[in-house]
């Protein structure tokens, strides 16, 4: 029968089942299985209960072994074997379970069975790789683990939110209810999709919320490295929609230098509104220390504005500060505080993110925590964020330039959320503190929590799989229970509740446990369950149950619930009972006291239970009455037993209230039971029985028989005759009881009480002598005293068998045949025998006197008997001379302290004899008395001797002759000489040899390592000491020593302790059966150990198993078909159970073992490999990166010749053998297998699963066999040799090729070469001719570039109009970075277009190849320095070559030697060094100022390469948001669309000077959508002005529309048209002109919505225009300004137009242009008031935005980038090297080469870096801000007067302490660590390879050659001169080239 059929669910994968027994169980299958309910079934009801039981009982017997410390887990679990779990996730509504794991991802249902499993990885991935589907696109892809990073169940929308770490940790949705539907994945991520940190070991957390209908993410997560490495700490994501993850729009936590901080997350939840995350992260870039952070924002707000975070400070009683936060749980708390923060936190190891052992738990209240947070938050808004004492206690943090404010006292309530003029992120300055309620627990990992019946309890999770409960009771914390889940892997902190609360899930690295809060259940008695101190538990006294309290039916009443964890609940006890116990023949009323008996309600009662027997029960107060049953109802007696207790049950219906024991007892029994005082017995019993003397009974309370007197029970209060002293009883007389063997003697005993038993007919003693009674008559006679007698024993002689010197027995008196008198005390007789273990003289002599033994010569022999069995003639007075047998040891060190032992016969028959008459070699030893054994063993302790003193050991005892031993003992001197080897690991387990004289001193010998003892190996012998180190706790030298008992012997040269190896790498992770395969191990110190063995550890295989393989192992066949049969292997020993097979390993260096894998019996099951090295042990796992070792069956091959294993295979020379076979590369690489043939080697071409493919040598080996004809054929993989057969070579000569055919070949390749020949003539003609058509359409696509350039102009764009506040608006559009092609295109050639970028060559075919092949050669020759060198400086030597040409020739080489940067460096140092050299002649403060030389330009290329970087990830975003800023503002009012002056500026000659009133208008906008039929049709509003004109109206439109849409991929205005919508059919179609536009005087005013009169909320649409007389498609260009079509085709008619304002009349063109030519030189006129309040205003709004791009470019707070700090170190160096020591010089050569040069350029061109278009109105914004960056660069003052310019005076204030941050920028530069040549060159490498691929660089090189053309006799000329080029012949390549690419006729 199935598994399933018998309850049995299989956990984790299923796989092909194993042999089963009846039942359905595994036989020795480790995998686990899960036990369920099984359902019915019709077998028999035997086997159905049987089976089960069987099963579980091996499900038992296999887990034994894995866990043998731990309780077995009595929980459901779920166990999925070889994969690490990450997260654990649960759905409420359906309480399904979501395990995100490495690779996989699981749905269990709530009682943990597996529902759904998919597979996650692993993929081909790279962290340096954004997500790609071409693996081209990334090289350096590896197979990559997905570790799953998030998985958040979102369940209104029904959908499942899963991160993992690959593709830059993009996230996906998928079903909830099926896990393997996939709702949505990215199908082409852009970074801002990048969610999770992809990096396993990097945090990341998160949360799903909501905000006005929408899903959003929030997601915490670490710093990574590479690409992901710039994603913000925190960021808020959008679940829906087509861009779902995306954070554009959202807002992030912007961070100056993410790795100052180093957020590490460990938790996030929601609560009131607000999100919450804590983390751990360094106070700032000063502070290195980690703090523990909890942040808040509020849920609705998506630009954080409301962003505040906290410290969290715990600490212990000790002071000891917890700052690592590891987990959290929000609970509902304590009673009575609201919601409660319990945080598990860890003490970080010094100043690092790692945490240690000690952790503790610490409390927070969740209203204290907002109550701080909104206290930080107030201080930072009103008050600068100092506090009343003027301590700042809340800044700006994460490097923003913001900082607290001093808004209205009322801004706190009136922004809860923040807004855009708040400041934030805010962070405390101020910790709030709590003390560490738990301490003493280490390695905690995760926490839960909750509240029961008003108390708090907290489970705990630590990092070796357990859970502890703990009860929180105010400020203390106790562990009441501690659950282990059977793994030893942490605990995830996902400890999730279940929804009834009843049950944890408790997760481990690789198995979710349902652990249950409380475990009442199991307590099945009161005080079981009250001792558990479970806080959940109590006992429910009427229920008789161990419950929670809401499951106790009366637990609102007193009494009727008895909390577990109360110190006053006590059980419900029977504290007093009367009578406490009766006889079983009468019956009484027995009343009980019951103290706190819950009161019953009216009409229930209790009862009595005396066993079975019911009695009813009447209550009194605690007292209760009940009668016991009647006699015939007491249960028997026992057998051996005077009483029967029954258990007397207080009971409530059939529960049992309260019980205790009722006794019934028979004194019949008692007397019966008691042997030697029957009695005493009955009168001191605790019933109350008495005692009948002459009728020797015991009876209860009733009279005696006969009317005789009684003795009464001691518990009788009476004057007559009681208790056990009144009993008639016997004594022996103290001289009596030694009795010697074989001699006759009396007994005499004292009676008394005798007189209570009237006449006394006979007596008789009794002794058991070895079991056998002996009875003797005895006789009576009378005493001292009235109430004692003697009794006299007849003399008789006694005997017994024992060996035993002396046996004691017992002795009593009998009257009459049955009636035993008590016996006081222990009445025993002492039975000796002089002779038992005396068998010589001196131990007769020493028995005890009062024995009175005498040594005697009865018959042959002496012997030691009885004085009385001996005559006075034949007794022995003295005693022989002693005899020795023996001395132990032989020999001892001269200092002595020897204990010497000597064995042998009459040594003294006291100590005394010998104390003093001991010698050895004539030299006193001095006995010890203890260890002194009478007339056999003396140990004396030896005196110090000299050397080569040798005697034998004397004992004389008396005057006798002394006893002599044979042997001699000789003092010796052990000298330690050397030592092998000198060192070892500090793990210990060296085997060292310690080589000397005379080491075999004595038998107490110990070696020493310092003070470390060196375990003895082998025997010591004279010159050698074997032992094994012990471990050292740290390196050290350590004198060698050996101890002769305590005589120390020291050798010279200490032993040295050294570090222990350290393997760091080990490779492979598999081998066969068989063995053999070189493992390679990788570590440092590996030399160290001095043997170092591969061990694998093996649970044994059964007996038939092993039978089984011995047989196969004997029948292998060399058959088609055969197994490799291993080499002989090193025998496994089975250790403790276990089976250890091992092999040596060879130390192949210090760094390298070489270990070959252990040959391993097929059945036996793998438990783990490990290292040993000397005493250190190393897992394999541990050093192959959690890498475990598997073995694999052994491989299978097929003879080649397939026919029959006897046949020689036929094989012919240069043919590849392939050589099939069965799971070849399981174990082995194709480098690891040796074939021979004969005496040659079969070179191993290919190696796969089932084929081995070798090369045979060409001529035929001789066979390694003398006696064989044939050479072999032997596979040799490891340990495993397979000879398989002979070869025989077919030597056959190989056919010729025929005459004919090679006649033909040559007349066939003859006409081939003809006709090549032919076509390549043809090509050549025509390619002349196409190259001239070339050169002309290259000229007249420059000319229309140009021309384009010049007519187009850009359209306005404006900021989100939905938007009230322009921070919030910032945020949410994103930053539309240019691609790096793009960026550099419009860098190195500005104004020209793509040309560059993304055109080929344009070239026939049959040029195409040999055009490349030059350029290609071309490229090749840039390469030469000197040649490179050479044209650069030829070219500039050219008057023609114009400073147009330098510029455009330098970004060319900078085009096609962007592969090299390194060397684009080197040329420009050069070039840079010679240009130095030539303006310090001149002027060196003119030196970089413009750009006319081509090294300027290089320069400015260079910069931007290397920053480009820092502009994407630094600089871009406060550059983005100043122009945004700008654009926004400027929009907001009106602007003249004919004149381009706006309301809105910073630079007065663009000021609307004229009051222009207007109207804002919000339009709906119907979009159709991009759906299948045109989609569904969507309304937008969108902001606009009353007086925009209409391509004003359709720009700001098309912004709304297509917002987050790059600017190059919008359409364009003049390809749509307005339309206006009002009603069903009411359709205008508004434009600029037409028959409505006001004309006056020849003056046409624009139409705008106010003319049109367009009411607020209107509808419109934009529909594609017919008939579009403006060529202009969707492709926008990006360097015009202003566009005003309107005006150019007006003047043509003769009609001017006007917009806001009519000009005078002077004529437009003439003015405008005037205008535009002087708008940045014209001196401010004399404004009004109100309009330089507009630009002062404007100023204000974008302060900050100019503040943070001025510190971006300025890295205030960052690291500088590496190119900056090169470049600054090559201009010092430069100028030392030069003479130039003036500062001034110095700052200003800095300035023009970096500020001025790139970051001017990049402020005044946002285009350059984004896809944006910019208007001239924000082009002129621009340029002043760019004017007063550069006014901060200089030096010198600027005076500013009434005359000065309006743009200088705006900036006049803040140009001072801009001058202050350019001079810091310098000093920091200056003192930061130097960029190294190597640094910076490897640093451009990574650039080269980074975006080289983007580049066209052969357009380059051919424009690059046409200057090469234009210049080519000079070029020629000037390279024949140089010597260096002549040696080189650069002009010989040169015209190789130049004949190449254009068939130029040379010299060649």
């Amino acid at each position: 029968s199935s598994p399933a059929a018998l309850g049995w669910e299989r956990r984790g994968v299923l796989r092909s089942g194993p042999a089963r027994d009846v039942c359905g169980a595994p036989f020795l299958d480790p995998t686990m299985w899960e036990l369920k309910c099984p359902l019915s079934s019709q077998r028999d009801p035997a086997m159905f209960l049987g089976c089960p039981l069987l099963s579980l009982a091996a499900a038992l017997m296999l887990l034994l072994p894995l866990y043998p410390a731990a309780r077995l887990p009595a929980y459901p679990s779920f166990l999925f074997p070889n994969t690490t779990f990450s997260h654990l996730a649960r759905a409420r509504d359906t309480g399904t379970l979501y395990v995100g794991a490495v690779n996989a991802l699981l749905q269990l249902s709530p009682d943990l069975g597996l529902v759904e499993h998919v597979a996650t990885g692993p993929a081909d991935d790279s962290p340096e790789c954004l997500p790609f589907r071409d693996p081209g696109d990334c090289p350096q892809a590896r197979p990559t683990d997905n570790t799953n990073k998030l998985l958040l169940p979102n369940e209104h929308a029904g959908e499942l939110v899963v991160c993992g770490q690959l593709f830059q940790g993009v996230c996906e949705k998928r079903a909830l209810g099926n896990i393997s539907q996939v709702l949505y994945r990215p199908e082409d991520p852009g970074d801002n999709q990048f969610v999770a940190a992809n990096e396993p070991r990097v945090s990341t957390v998160g949360l799903v919320g909501q905000h006005a209908g929408q899903d959003l993410l929030f997601v915490g997560r670490g710093l990574t490295a590479k690409l992901s490495g710039g994603i913000p700490p925190f960021t808020i994501r959008q679940l829906e929609g087509p861009q779902a993850f995306s954070n554009e729009g959202m807002g992030k936590l912007v961070v100056g230098d993410f790795s100052d901080y180093n957020n590490t997350y460990a938790g996030a939840f929601a609560s009131g509104g607000y999100i919450y995350f804590l983390f751990s992260r360094r106070g700032a870039k000063a502070q290195i220390e980690y703090r523990a952070y909890l942040s808040r924002s509020c849920m609705e707000d998506t630009n954080l504005y409301s962003y505040v975070e906290l410290p969290l400070e715990c600490r212990d009683a000790k002071g000891r500060l917890y700052n690592l936060a590891q987990a959290v749980h929000l609970a509902s708390g304590f009673p009575g505080e609201g919601k409660t923060l319990f945080v598990v936190l860890a003490v970080g190891q010094g100043s690092t993110a790692s945490p240690t052992a000690q952790t503790a738990l610490c409390v927070y209240s969740l209203s204290e925590i907002n109550a701080a947070m909104e206290r930080t938050r107030r201080l930072c808004y009103t008050s600068g964020g100092k506090g009343p004492t003027g301590k700042e206690e809340a800044a700006i943090e994460y490097g923003v330039t913001s900082s607290c404010n001093l808004l209205p006292k009322e801004s706190p309530e009136a922004y809860p959320c923040g807004d855009e003029h708040t400041p934030s992120p805010i962070a405390s300055r101020v910790p709030i503190a709590a003390e560490a309620l738990l301490t003493t627990v280490p390695r905690l990992t995760a926490v839960a929590a909750m509240v029961e019946a008003g108390h708090t309890i907290a489970f705990l999770g630590d990092a070796v799989g357990r859970l502890h409960k703990v009860y929180l009771n105010g400020s203390t914390a106790q562990v009441y229970n501690m659950v282990s889940t059977g793994q030893r892997s942490p605990v995830n902190p996902d400890l999730l509740l279940d929804g009834s609360g009843t049950h944890l899930y408790v997760m481990t690295a690789s198995q979710v446990s349902k652990v249950p809060v409380s475990e009442c259940p199991l307590f099945q008695d009161c005080n079981s369950c009250l001792r558990a101190q479970d806080p959940f538990c109590g006992w429910c006294v009427l229920q008789s149950r161990c419950t929670r309290k809401l499951e106790c039916e009366r637990h609102e009443i007193v009494n009727h619930w008895l909390w577990s964890y109360g110190a006053e609940s006590q059980c419900l006890r029977v504290e007093q009972m009367s009578p406490a116990n009766q006889s079983r023949e009468e019956r009484t009323e027995v009343s009980m006291l019951v103290p706190e008996l819950p009161v019953l309600a009216e009409g229930e009662n209790y009862h009595c239970a005396f066993g079975s027997q019911d009695s009813d029960a009447e209550l009194e107060g605690s007292w209760v009455r009940c009668f016991s049953p009647v006699p015939e109802q007491v249960p028997p007696t026992q057998e051996g037993k005077d009483h029967v207790t029954v258990a007397l049950a207080l009971m409530f219906r059939d529960v049992v209230v309260a019980s205790t024991g009722f006794s019934f007892y028979d004194c019949n029994a008692v007397s019966q039971l008691a042997d030697a005082t029957p009695c005493g017995k009955c009168v001191g019993s605790p019933w109350m029985c008495h005692w009948c003397p002459s009728s020797h009974r015991c009876v209860p309370g009733a009279p005696c028989p006969n009317g005789e007197g009684p003795i009464y029970s001691e518990k009788v209060p009476t004057e007559d005759p009681q208790g056990p002293a009144s009993c008639p009883s016997v004594e022996i007389v103290p001289e009596s009881y030694l009795v010697p063997v074989g001699v006759k003697m009396p007994l005499s005993l004292i009676a008394w009480n005798l007189h209570l038993m009237g006449s006394l007919e006979r007596l008789f003693c009794v002794l058991e002598v070895e079991g056998a009674p002996i009875v003797v008559p005895a006789s009576l006679e009378d005493g001292d005293r009235g109430t004692s007698h003697h009794v006299q024993c007849q003399p008789r002689t006694y005997r017994y068998t024992q060996l035993a010197p002396e046996l004691h027995v017992p002795l009593y008196v009998l009257v009459g045949d049955d009636q035993r008198l008590d016996s006081r005390g222990d009445q025993l007789v002492k039975l000796y025998n002089c002779s038992a273990g005396r068998s010589d003289c001196s131990r007769c002599k020493a028995a005890p006197s009062h024995f009175r033994c005498v040594w005697c010569l009865l018959g042959e022999g002496l012997r030691c008997v009885y004085e009385q069995q001996c005559s006075a003639e034949a007794a022995v007075p003295t005693c022989p001379s002693p005899v020795i047998h023996s001395i132990s040891p032989l020999t001892g060190p001269l200092e002595g302290g020897t204990s010497l032992t000597v064995m042998g016969s009459n040594l003294g028959h006291r100590f005394e004899d010998v104390a003093d008459t001991v010698t050895v070699a004539n030299l006193p030893c001095v006995p010890d008395p203890a260890l002194y054994l009478i007339s056999t063993r003396i140990v004396c302790e030896v005196p110090p001797g000299k050397r080569g003193l040798s005697g034998p050991v004397e004992v004389s005892v008396g005057d006798r002759l002394p006893g002599v031993s044979a042997r001699n003992f000789t003092y010796q001197d052990p000298m330690l000489l050397d030592l092998h080897p000198h060192f070892g690991p500090v793990a210990g387990g060296t085997r060292i040899t310690i080589v000397g004289e005379e080491l075999l001193t004595g038998t107490e010998i110990a070696a020493y390592v310092g003070d470390l003892p060196c375990l003895l190996e082998e025997p010591v012998e004279p010159k050698a000491i074997v032992c094994r180190t012990s471990a050292s706790a740290r390196p050290q030298d350590a004198q060698v020593k050996v101890l002769y008992g305590e005589v120390e012997r020291q050798l010279q040269k200490a032993f040295r302790y050294v570090r222990n190896p350290q393997l760091t790498r080990v490779f492979p992770a598999s081998s066969f059966h068989g063995g053999g395969r070189i493992i390679y191990v990788e570590g440092t110190d590996l030399d160290v150990a001095q043997q170092t063995l591969i061990k694998a550890v093996l649970e044994p295989e059964e007996a038939a198993s092993e039978l089984s393989r011995k047989k196969r192992a004997c029948g292998l066949s060399r058959g088609p078909q055969a197994l490799l049969n291993p080499a002989p292997p090193r025998p496994c020993v089975e250790v403790g159970g276990l089976l250890e097979c091992w092999e040596p390993c060879c130390a192949n260096s210090s760094t390298l073992l070489l270990c070959p894998s252990p040959a391993v019996p097929p059945n036996a099951r793998l438990r783990h490999i490990l290292f040993e090295l000397d005493g250190l042990r190393v897992p394999f796992s541990n050093a192959s990166g959690g890498h475990e070792f598997s073995y694999h069956p052994n491989p299978q091959l097929r003879w080649p010749g397939r026919d029959s294993g006897s046949r020689p295979f036929s094989l012919k020379p240069g043919n590849v053998l392939d050589i099939e076979g069965e799971g070849l590369t399981l174990g082995i690489s194709k480098e690891e297998v040796t074939i021979i043939i004969g005496s040659s080697i079969c070179t191993i071409k290919t190696l796969t699963l089932t084929h081995l493919y070798c090369e045979p040598p060409l001529q035929p080996p001789q066979p390694l066999n003398a006696s064989s004809a044939l050479p072999e054929f032997i596979v040799q993989m490891g340990n495993l040799h397979l000879d398989l057969g002979r070869v025989h070579y077919d030597t056959e000569p190989p056919s010729r090729f025929p005459p004919e055919a090679q006649i033909g070949l040559g007349v066939g390749a003859a006409v081939l070469a003809f006709v090549v020949l032919l076509l390549i003539l043809m090509y050549r003609r025509k390619s002349k001719q196409a190259l001239r058509d070339y050169k002309k359409v290259l000229v007249q696509l420059e000319n229309l570039e140009i021309s384009v350039g010049d007519q187009c102009r850009k359209e306005f764009t404006d900021l989100m109009t939905e938007m009230t506040d322009l921070s919030g608006e910032l945020e949410g559009s994103g930053i539309p970075f240019l691609d790096y092609k793009t960026y550099a295109q419009r860098v190195f050639f500005p104004g020209q277009g793509d040309a560059h970028f993304r055109r080929g060559l344009d070239l026939p075919e049959g040029r195409r190849a040999t055009v490349e092949q030059g350029l290609s050669q071309l490229s090749n020759l840039l390469n030469s320095k000197v040649f490179l060198l050479t044209l650069i400086r030829t070219l500039e030597a050219q008057p023609t070559f114009s400073q147009r040409d330098r510029c455009h020739a330098a970004s060319l080489l900078s085009l096609a030697l962007h592969g090299r940067l390194e060397y684009l460096m080197d040329i420009m140092q050069t070039l840079l060094s010679d240009l130095v050299a030539h303006c310090v002649a001149r002027n060196p403060k003119l030196m970089l100022r413009r750009t006319e030389t081509m090294v300027e330009k290089l320069l400015t290329n260079w910069m931007s390469i290397c920053l480009y970087s820092y502009l994407r990830e630094v600089a871009g975003e406060p550059l983005y948001m100043l122009f945004r800023a700008i654009k926004y503002q400027v929009d907001k009012g009106p602007v003249d669309a004919v004149s381009g002056k706006a309301k809105r500026t910073l630079n007065d000659s663009r000021l609307l000077r004229e009051d222009v009133e207007f109207r804002p208008l919000t339009l709906t906008v119907l979009v159709r959508g991009s759906g299948p039929g045109g989609g569904e049709t969507q309304r937008i509003p969108a902001r606009v002005l009353d007086t925009d004109t209409i391509t004003q109206v359709k720009e700001k439109i098309l912004d709304q529309v297509y917002r987050g849409v790059p600017f190059s991929q919008r359409p364009s205005v003049h390809s749509l048209d307005l339309e206006w919508r009002s009603g069903v059919a009411g359709h205008l179609t508004l434009s600029d002109e037409d028959l409505t536009s006001i004309t006056q005087n020849q003056w046409k005013k624009l139409n705008t919505l106010q003319h049109y009169k367009v009411p607020d909320g209107a509808t419109v649409s934009l529909i594609p225009r017919l008939h579009n007389d403006v060529s202009q498609g969707t492709g926008q260009n990006y360097f015009s300004g202003e566009n005003t079509p309107m005006l150019e085709d007006g003047e043509e008619g003769g009609v001017r137009l006007w917009h806001l304002v009519k000009p005078s009349e002077e004529p437009e063109p003439t003015k405008q242009a005037q205008e535009r030519r002087s708008s940045l030189r014209e001196r401010a006129k004399a404004i009004p008031e109100i309009y330089l309040t507009r630009l002062l205003s404007m100023k204000g709004t974008l302060q900050k935005f100019v503040d943070d791009a001025f510190q971006a470019v300025l890295s205030v707070n960052r690291p500088v980038p590496i190119a900056v700090k090169y470049l600054f170190d090559l201009l010092d160096e430069l100028a030392a090297r030069h003479g130039v020591n003036e500062p001034e010089t110095l700052h200003i050569w800095k300035t023009n080469s970096l500020l001025l040069r790139f970051w001017v350029n990049t402020l005044k061109n946002p285009q350059f870096i984004f896809d944006v278009r910019v208007s001239d109105n924000v082009d002129a914004n621009l340029s002043v801000i760019a004017q007063t960056f550069i006014d901060a660069c200089t030096t010198t003052e600027h005076k500013v007067g009434r005359d000065s310019p309006v743009n200088k005076l705006l900036y006049a204030r803040e140009i001072p302490h801009y001058r202050q941050m350019v001079e810091k920028y310098y000093a920091d530069i200056r003192q930061a660590v130097p960029a190294s040549y190597q640094e910076m060159n490897s640093a451009l490498t990574e650039l080269s390879g980074k975006y080289s691929s983007d580049l066209n660089c052969q357009v380059a090189l051919q424009e690059l050659y046409n200057y090469i053309n234009k210049y080519y006799d000079q070029i020629i000329s000037t390279l024949d001169e140089d010597p260096l080029g002549q040696k080189m012949q650069l002009a010989y390549r040169l015209q190789q080239i130049a004949a190449l690419v254009e068939n130029k006729v040379t010299d060649l």
